[in-house]
């Protein structure tokens, strides 16, 4: 696998504290708070009846128009890296465009008729990517490239005895979860012991009548301020998801439908034939080929990002500190080699120095020194020894993690 791909999916895996818990009513603290003036008049609920009315509802068709806004504040080598500006452009597989989509603003159309068919098409302005799952099969189409990726099933036939999910490993088609309903599913799944949940007020989300979930943490030090889940009143599918900063500001990720319809979609929808001249690839062979994988290996040297991004043999020793919403991941790459070695040596490469020179100040404690990778969610601290403190947390939280965890 691509060591992109592999990035993506520790940040997502350490930095924040997704599928903590269900979204069973007795794992979450319920605030008793209804729903309020400042939207449509609704019958008031608790929140414990709104998560009930998400986890009931069987909505599996539907189709529309949805907006995707991410605003981490990454530092500008960072949003080089994650790709810029659209979707569009490159390789078509799939999870080389999983980064892009947690930079900057997307439309995107989506289409679902149950758990077998399923189309996003992200528009980038006159060229388009998009991704179809229909049955056993798998397609990206970047038009900007001509570039077609297909990939069957990899769990048809081989699920049997693994649980529900048929094994670890999960088909293309579910690695980009890209739908306002699919994040609030995620995020619900979150909402523990460590969260406070109640009812905002009412709103309107692509014309349609919604409640909002607001989940709150509990516990101090976290990024997060709260995430704003927008339900349809009438069935229970999340329209619309907000990720707020406790600092305050813009939503750090701001998800919605803008037009929806939960008629079924016309067959077809779900039908493709890749276009005459285009470059196909089949499974995986297509996976990290391009500019990204060798800023990613550049950054490789330094002290502890080796375990993060996933190089350095991915032997670094990884342990979790905390819980919920101040969950901290320490990686301690073993290497001998620390910050000011890198800083010093002539033969670190060039996306190496610019990264570090993009990091934040430098910071001491009973840890010693290191420097802060800061944004808007998502912190890390590099120590010089080699270690790294990262989570959705602040920076003062990572330092008395350090210290207490030298």
């Amino acid at each position: 696998m691509a060591p992109n791909t592999k990035t993506s999916r520790k940040a997502a895996r350490y930095a924040v504290p997704v599928a903590v818990a269900g979204v069973a009513a007795a794992t979450v603290a319920m605030v008793p708070a209804f729903a309020n003036a400042g939207g449509p008049d609704l019958p008031k609920v608790t929140a414990q009846q709104l998560i009930e009315k998400v986890a009931a509802s069987d909505v599996q068709q539907l189709s529309g128009t949805a907006r995707i806004t991410t605003d981490l504040g990454l530092p500008k080598i960072a949003s080089g890296l994650l790709g810029g500006g659209g979707i569009a452009g490159g390789s078509a597989n799939p999870e080389d465009k999983v980064a892009q989509l947690a930079n900057g603003s997307h439309t995107l159309r989506v289409a679902a008729d149950g758990p077998d068919r399923q189309r996003l098409t992200f528009l980038d302005g006159k060229d388009e990517y998009s991704l179809i799952h229909n049955g056993d099969d798998v397609w990206g189409y970047d038009s900007k490239s001509n570039e077609v990726f297909h990939e069957k099933n990899a769990e048809a036939g081989q699920g049997k005895g693994k649980g529900k999910d048929g094994g670890k490993e999960h088909k293309t088609g579910d690695r980009l979860a890209a739908s306002p309903q699919n994040l609030a599913e995620e995020i619900l799944k979150a909402a523990g012991p460590t969260t406070d949940v109640s009812v905002g007020d009412t709103a309107q989300v692509a014309g349609r009548d919604a409640y909002q979930l607001v989940l709150k943490p509990k516990q101090t030090g976290s990024t997060v301020g709260s995430v704003q889940i927008a339900v349809d009143a009438k069935n229970g599918v999340p329209l619309r998801v907000q990720l707020l900063s406790a600092q305050g500001g813009k939503p750090i990720v701001d998800a919605g439908f803008t037009k929806v319809d939960f008629a079924k979609p016309a067959a077809d929808t779900f039908s493709f034939t890749a276009p005459k001249g285009a470059k196909l690839t089949e499974g995986v062979d297509g996976a990290g080929k391009g500019g990204a994988d060798d800023h990613w290996k550049a950054l490789e040297s330094f002290p502890g990002l080796g375990g993060l991004t996933g190089g350095a043999g991915d032997k670094g020793d990884v342990k979790v500190l905390g819980e919920g919403w101040s969950t901290i991941a320490r990686i301690d790459s073993g290497m001998n080699r620390n910050l000011k070695d890198l800083e010093n040596d002539k033969n670190t490469p060039k996306e190496a120095k610019q990264f570090l020179d993009s990091l934040g100040d430098k910071v001491t404690g009973k840890f010693g020194e290191g420097r802060v990778l800061s944004t808007r969610l998502v912190n890390a601290l590099i120590t010089d020894d080699g270690k790294v403190y990262v989570g959705a947390v602040t920076k003062d939280t990572l330092v008395k993690a350090a210290d207490a965890n030298k």
